[in-house]
Parts: C-alpha cells; sequence; structure tokens
C-alpha cells in the first residue's frame, strides 16, 4: 500500500496538558472504487510550551476494497467521563442532571457569540435515531418537512406537531446512510421517542432508538466558527447549506459535524462519542474557542428568538403562529397537522405572531401583555440581556394590534417590540405555496 503525506503546519495557541488528538475524515455515501479511497489525517499534538505545531497530513491509499464506509453510533470501549474534563478547564457549576450551568464566563461567552466562537456543550439535548427501510417515509408522516426531498449528508429542521398543528418541538435532522439522527430538546426527547413508537404499524420497517447517552452533541457558534473549522482542515463545510453534514473519525471513533449552531444557521455541530469528546473540547478550546454554559445558552436562545418547549412552543401555540415557517412543506401530501396548517394559510387564519421584547426591567414569563389596558399577548421567555442592566423577552402578540416598534405594557414595564433573528430568517408561505 503506497501512501504520500504532504504536511501543511500552522501555529496553535498553548494549552497546558499534553495529548494527541488524530482527526480522519471518512467520505461518506459511497461505495469506493477497487482502486482507492481517500482520507485526511489530522494530527494535533499539544506541548507544554509557548507555541505549538499541529500538522496536517492528507494521504491517498490503495486497497482493493470496494465496501462502502459505514458510519455506527455504538457505545464507545472507553467511557471518558467529559464533566471532569469540563471541571478541569473551568466548570463552576454543575447540574444534578450533569449539565454544566456556568463557566463563570457568561458575559463574556455571550460576547463571543456575537463577535468571536464560542463553544457549548448540548450533550443534555436528546438525540433520537431512525432506522429501517421505511424512516424517510415514516418521519416524512410524522412531522412538517419534506423528508422525500432530502438526500444523504443533507439536513434540515422539521417540527412535531398535534393533529391539530399544535408545536411540540423543533428537531434538528440529519439524513445519513443507514439511518435519520434528530436532535430535539432535553424535555421533549422521551416523549417524542414514545409518541414515534407509538406510530410504527406492523408492516412498517422503523425502529427508533435513544442514543442520548451513547453521544455527545457540541455546538460551535459566532462569526470566527468559520475560522475554527478551516484550522482544523474541516474547511469543506464552510459555505455549505445548513444541515449539511459529514463524517469524520477521531482516534478511531466517529464523530459528525454539520452546518448550523441549531440556534441559528451559521455555526457548526458536532455528533461524536464520549471517549474523545474531552480531547475534541480542549482542541476547540485550544483554536480560540469560548466555552458557554447552558445558562448563557437560555439567555443567547432568547436574543435569538428560537422557540423552546413549554414556553413558546406548547398547546397554547400553533407551528404558524411560532413562525417556524421555513421548517413546514404544504407539497408533500398529507402529514400531521398538514390539513389544519393548509387551513390556516388558505383562510389567512394566524392569529398572533411571536416578537422579541426589549425591556428596561425584569419580567414574569406568563405575564399578559397589554396596550391601552386591553391584552393583546403573553410573554413566554425572559433573559437578561447583554449587559446586566439590559433586559429581552420573547411573546406572543395578536395580529393586527401591534408590530416591530411598538410599545406594550408588562405588568408595569414598558416594552418594545422588535424582530429577532430566527424568525427572521424564516419565509412564510401564502397560497401560492400549495399550488
Amino acid at each position: 500500500m503506497a501512501t504520500m503525506a504532504i504536511p501543511l503546519c500552522f501555529s496553535l495557541s498553548t494549552v497546558t496538558t499534553t495529548t494527541s488528538t488524530c482527526i480522519t475524515r471518512k467520505l461518506p455515501c459511497c461505495s469506493f472504487s477497487s482502486s482507492s479511497s481517500r482520507q485526511f489525517h489530522y494530527f494535533h499534538s499539544q506541548f507544554q510550551t509557548k507555541t505549538q505545531k499541529s500538522c496536517l497530513l492528507f494521504s491517498t491509499s490503495s486497497s482493493s476494497s470496494s465496501s462502502p464506509i459505514e458510519f455506527d453510533l455504538s457505545p464507545p470501549s472507553i467511557d471518558l467521563d467529559l464533566l471532569e474534563t469540563m471541571k478541569e478547564l473551568g466548570a463552576e457549576k454543575i447540574s444534578e442532571d450533569g449539565v454544566v450551568e456556568t463557566f463563570g464566563n457568561d458575559h463574556d461567552a455571550i460576547q463571543a457569540a456575537y463577535n468571536g466562537v464560542a463553544v457549548v456543550d448540548l450533550s443534555h439535548f436528546g438525540r433520537i435515531r431512525v432506522t429501517g427501510e421505511d424512516r424517510v417515509q415514516f418521519l416524512h408522516n410524522q412531522t412538517t418537512a419534506n423528508f422525500e426531498a432530502l438526500s444523504e449528508g443533507q439536513g434540515c429542521d422539521t417540527v412535531f406537531v398535534t393533529p391539530t398543528a399544535r408545536t411540540i418541538d423543533i428537531a434538528h435532522a440529519w439524513v445519513m446512510k443507514s439511518a435519520i439522527t434528530l436532535l430535539v430538546s432535553p424535555i421533549t426527547c422521551r416523549s417524542i421517542t414514545e409518541m414515534l413508537m407509538k406510530y410504527i404499524f406492523f408492516a412498517d420497517k422503523v425502529e427508533i432508538s435513544d442514543i442520548t447517552k451513547q453521544t455527545c452533541f457540541f455546538v460551535l457558534t459566532g462569526p470566527k466558527s468559520n475560522q475554527v473549522m478551516e484550522d482544523l482542515n474541516l474547511g469543506e463545510l464552510v459555505g455549505q447549506p445548513y444541515g449539511t453534514h459529514r463524517h469524520y473519525s477521531v482516534n478511531g471513533t466517529p464523530v459528525t459535524i454539520g452546518v448550523g449552531s441549531v440556534i441559528a444557521e451559521d455555526g457548526f455541530s458536532m455528533l461524536l462519542s464520549p471517549a474523545t469528546a474531552g480531547s475534541v473540547w480542549k482542541t476547540l478550546l485550544s483554536h480560540g474557542a469560548v466555552p458557554m454554559g447552558a445558562t448563557a445558552w437560555e439567555r443567547f436562545r432568547v436574543f435569538q428568538g428560537r422557540p423552546a418547549p413549554g414556553k413558546e412552543l406548547s398547546d397554547e401555540f400553533n407551528v404558524l403562529e411560532a413562525g417556524l415557517w421555513n421548517a413546514v412543506s404544504l407539497n408533500k401530501g398529507c402529514y400531521k397537522g398538514q390539513e389544519t396548517i393548509s387551513r390556516l394559510i388558505t383562510y389567512d387564519g394566524v392569529k398572533q405572531k411571536l416578537y422579541g421584547i426589549e425591556l428596561p426591567a425584569p419580567a414574569e414569563p406568563g405575564s399578559p401583555i397589554t396596550i391601552d389596558g386591553k391584552k393583546v399577548g403573553k410573554l413566554t421567555s425572559y433573559a437578561v440581556g447583554k449587559t446586566e442592566s439590559e433586559h429581552f423577552g420573547l411573546g406572543y402578540i395578536k395580529k393586527r394590534t401591534a408590530s416591530a416598534g411598538d410599545k406594550v405594557l408588562i405588568g408595569d414595564t414598558v416594552g418594545t417590540l422588535v424582530e429577532v433573528p430566527y424568525l427572521a430568517r424564516q419565509t412564510p408561505l401564502t397560497k401560492s405555496s400549495t399550488a
């Protein structure tokens, strides 16, 4: 077997531990010819010096094997403790459920998400793996997105709704070679798993697995996340459509990296084994990513305007009122909630809209929103702003009662309605969309 290696070196910032990380590119979705396969090897050696070098080796090997590369999420042989790594690297508060609530840097982490790059451990979010020959048609019928229009290596957001189109949760989906992987909120993973299993009929070739405990999930967000990817020789993902993902390996264990940071279409997401999560986390920090805890992530979610279960997503609100237009298809045939969604669009039945609300003081979620003494909506989320003196909320407002820039009253606090980034990227459907 002949191998050609071309080293490309770049400088890394100082770290205090000595580790070795190898990231290998696995070409997805294909059977190789009998003559060749390609792998990218990234060797990251961390030294106890002021500067260090990391060399990228591109190798082409000859092989007689023509079998396709498989990607499996089986439990790792060695389950390293990610939380111990987090503690070593500054985690100050960890919940009983094992969620890092803060690294003691919430302000800096939020600033990094806007001006640099932040990394968030979302391993407490649910991950559901759907397999079997009928998996595409099954999810096509159970959620709002058009899965039949997606190919391997693509992804999308989709919404789980009730038969009357009331919202349950947003799922981020990756269509893989032999499975579809869904990322859902921590509080809905169990109920969604049970709901999906309930809708599997005898003849359906579908299997549902909760792989949350077998995997970890990181998110990179911020304008400098592209540079981190370039530095790690993962630049092939930069500029790709939202949801695009590729399979790699770290020290022989799988990692899937996708475009999008759950909360935004920019940034990147990583699904990986607990066995290598610690070394990947350290590598990301060594490239300038600022660690963000769950408390800062929730604040960032509110600023961005991404709806969350139990707050903006509930039996009170339908999927179009939540503004999740990009996750809805009207041209894919029947699916749960489709008839209600079609009627809402045809007869202009969307009665309220989700807004951001700039506030001068704290406000309690669940409080009524009023204009001239009349209730026009409800506050669903609240967070301290980008600075301690700023405050921000999300709330539903009845259509035709107010719009962006208008003043509203929450208790004795006067707020200003504003558009939020996550919802501003959504493209409302019209009657012609059903044609």
